[in-house]
């Protein structure tokens, strides 16, 4: 019997390979972003069942580095949906694949809007959490959202103010 997976939520694994550290031996800050970016466009687009766009990152936590030769585990999932736009929060652990250690290395939060064929906003499912731990992501990520609206509504009023 085979377990249907959410569709609000998305797991990706990746091996880390030489051509994606810096001098240090570590991955590329830059490496993760992309890869970053590519799990929360599968999430949102899976969820969404149509093409997405990225507006926004939001709080990327890079916690610990991310070592050449270790599993990189991406877990995604939609946490709020608007009319057309979704938050995606994705957790990133790096683990040691001989002593199986599981590190949380990465965490944030992509606002991706949902797009129709002529590339124009389309309306999203709303998600309606139902366990505790949906309930708290959701709140969260309506705090987030407020907090966003805000700062956008702070730097059109800098714009606006009168040079000098």
């Amino acid at each position: 019997m085979t377990t249907a997976t959410p569709t609000n939520r998305l797991a990706m694994t990746v091996l880390t390979t030489p051509d994606m550290a810096n001098f240090a031996g570590n991955v590329h800050g830059g490496t993760l972003l992309k890869l970053l970016d590519q799990v929360a466009y599968a999430c949102a687009s899976r969820y969404a069942a149509s093409y997405v766009v990225t507006v926004s990152l939001d709080y990327v936590m890079f916690r610990e580095p991310v070592h050449v030769g270790e599993l990189v585990n991406f877990l995604a999932s939609v946490n709020h949906t608007g009319s057309s736009s979704m938050e995606v929060g994705i957790k990133v652990l790096a683990e040691n694949i001989r002593s199986q250690q599981s590190r949380h290395v990465v965490s944030c939060f992509f606002t991706m809007v949902a797009l129709d064929d002529a590339r124009r906003p389309v309306a999203v499912p709303p998600w309606v959490p139902t366990t505790p731990d949906e309930k708290r992501r959701h709140a969260d990520a309506a705090l987030r959202k407020q907090l966003r609206k805000e700062a956008v509504d702070r730097f059109e009023a800098l714009k606006t103010r009168p040079e000098g």
